[in-house]
């Protein structure tokens, strides 16, 4: 599976393959002040699967809430976000912006997190788990991708 992707100007386009290890829609309040909406949702994959096609990126630090430097990769020219590194994988791992896709339908998260934080206004799916905070990846991933997600945490820790 191949997908492609690409800012708001179209100079900068990139391409994941396979599936992603996880995706989820973030209501914490930092996401909501990093993308000036109600949330993100992110799609994790391994970096090497990730390919920059087109364009130049630039990338931006915050703080993510433990404290570490969250990197937000966005196109150069237009400022879109298009991807991040965490701090928990680093630059090992990619949170990819579903909406930066071209075709995002096929893309459904597999849990709401930070719940606790959203919008009162903003209602959540019946169908999607939801957490006040964060889940635990093996009570929720299909044994194949929480491999991938602990061989890339066994790559980030350190030594």
């Amino acid at each position: 599976m191949i997908r492609e992707g690409g800012c708001a100007c179209g100079l900068t386009r990139f391409r994941v393959s396979g599936d992603p290890i996880f995706v989820n829609h973030c209501h914490c309040k930092q996401c909501q002040r990093q993308t000036g909406s109600t949330s993100a949702v992110n799609m994790f994959y391994e970096t090497e699967r990730l390919s920059l096609r087109s364009g130049e990126t630039s990338r931006h630090v915050v703080k993510a809430g433990s404290g570490g430097d969250h990197v937000i990769v966005r196109c150069a020219e237009c400022g879109t976000a298009l991807w991040s590194h965490y701090p928990r994988l680093g630059e090992l791992g990619a949170g990819v912006r579903v909406g930066t896709l071209d075709d995002p339908s096929g893309i459904r998260p597999d849990a709401v997190v930070f719940a606790s934080e959203r919008m009162a206004w903003v209602g959540l799916p019946d169908d999607v788990p939801a957490f006040e905070a964060y889940y635990n990846p093996a009570d929720l991933l299909p044994p194949e991708r929480f491999v991938r997600l602990k061989a890339l945490a066994e790559k980030a820790r350190p030594a």
